[in-house]
């Protein structure tokens, strides 16, 4: 994964073997187990896929609770055109901006994937 101010994207790999993509980026295929993939850069436009809200603060280490306190949040999988799925979190105003098929951005990658609905990514993180 890389993540810089300027470009927010996704490393993945691509299959010299039967073309499958994968993320994170592997040297084996999980297809046709073929070694030998290529390094590629993920689209940043998905759709969500289907998600779930954290209403509790997760388990800590290794989560850090914000100074502000925690606050629930959504954290799904994102459908991308390569055709695979990145679980991430996922910012938006409000949960029901999440229907299966909404649009959202990638907006970080560290310390995991983050997307943003159209909506919120003037506020995303």
């Amino acid at each position: 994964m890389a993540s810089t101010q300027q470009t927010v994207a996704l490393a993945g790999s691509r299959c010299e073997g039967c073309g499958a993509v994968a993320f994170p980026p592997s040297e084996r295929c999980m297809h046709c187990g073929v070694y030998g993939a290529s390094r590629i850069r993920l689209s940043t436009q998905g759709r969500v896929w289907a998600y779930t809200i954290q209403r509790f603060p997760p388990k800590s280490p290794p989560y850090v609770p914000p100074p502000e306190g925690f606050r629930p949040f959504a954290v799904g999988y994102v459908e991308l055109p390569e055709g695979i799925k990145v679980e991430a979190v996922l910012d938006c105003e409000e949960f029901t901006d999440l229907d299966a098929g909404s649009p959202v951005s990638l907006v970080a990658t560290e310390p995991v994937p983050r997307f943003a609905t159209v909506s919120h990514q003037g506020e995303a993180v």
